[in-house]
């Protein structure tokens, strides 16, 4: 009985080790995909941000530009409103009775005078800052406009290769779901994590002329027979990968 046992659980262990290596062999079928894609991915995602940093620039420097337009109509309304004054004072002076009054007048003629010159200096410097400001739009524009064209380009490229992919893809995908259900869920976390801190994606591999498959570390001969004898999951005891035997193919 005992015996029997001991068969039911190696079996167990067995099927294990297989399911996490073609696990593995599919995970590694798609990282392929993924290089075929090189850093396109990644370069239509940097562009897109940059589109974005640009487009949000765009927005602050319109946004400058509304608030300068408007300063410039806040000086015209004080020179409309100076003329007015003046206008009034001119018509004033003509019915004054003494020199006191005259004077009184002719100062705030004067201070007007004054308000209408400062407020020109103010437009002709606000009209100096629309005029650099709207080089900055037509730079940050033409940007745009050049990075638009470029992610047009890197998607084109892109979508050629994923296209030429789908249907392995979508096969590996398929194969490694089917995989995964069969194998428990601590199994499969290690894995993940094993896969995640592995720079190759290798979390599973064979042992190969007695080392390790993914860091080549030597293995002692009775951790290569446990390996073997499929006892346990055993793992790389320098990388930390699951080690299985070399004729887990067969």
């Amino acid at each position: 009985m005992a015996v029997k046992k001991t068969k039911e659980t190696n079996t167990t262990i067995s099927e294990k080790l297989e399911g996490l290596f073609e696990l593995q062999n599919v995970d590694s079928g798609i990282d392929k995909l993924q290089i075929l894609r090189g850093e396109l991915p990644l370069e239509v995602s940097d562009l897109e941000e940059q589109i974005d940093k640009l487009n949000n620039h765009l927005l602050d420097e319109s946004d400058n530009e509304a608030k300068i337009n408007n300063l410039i109509l806040e000086q015209n309304e004080k020179i409309k409103n100076s003329e007015a004054l003046i206008e009034k004072y001119n018509k004033q002076q003509m019915k004054v009775r003494n020199n006191r009054e005259f004077d009184a007048i002719n100062k705030e003629l004067e201070f007007q005078a004054l308000e209408i010159q400062l407020a020109n200096k103010k437009i002709t410097s606000f009209e100096s800052d629309l005029e650099e400001n709207g080089g900055k739009i037509k730079l940050v524009k033409a940007k745009i406009r050049e990075r638009k064209k470029f992610l047009k380009t890197k998607k084109g490229e892109l979508d050629v290769i994923v296209k030429s992919t789908e249907k392995d893809e979508a096969k590996f995908n398929s194969q490694k779901k089917k995989i995964s259900k069969g194998i428990e869920d601590r199994l499969i976390n290690i894995y993940e994590n094993l896969r995640t801190t592995s720079k190759n994606g290798l979390a599973v591999v064979q042992v190969d002329r007695g080392a390790c498959g993914g860091c080549f570390s030597s293995i002692t001969a009775q951790h290569n027979l446990n390996i073997k004898l499929r006892k346990d999951i055993l793992f790389c005891e320098n990388c930390g990968r699951i080690l299985v035997p070399d004729d887990i193919v067969e």
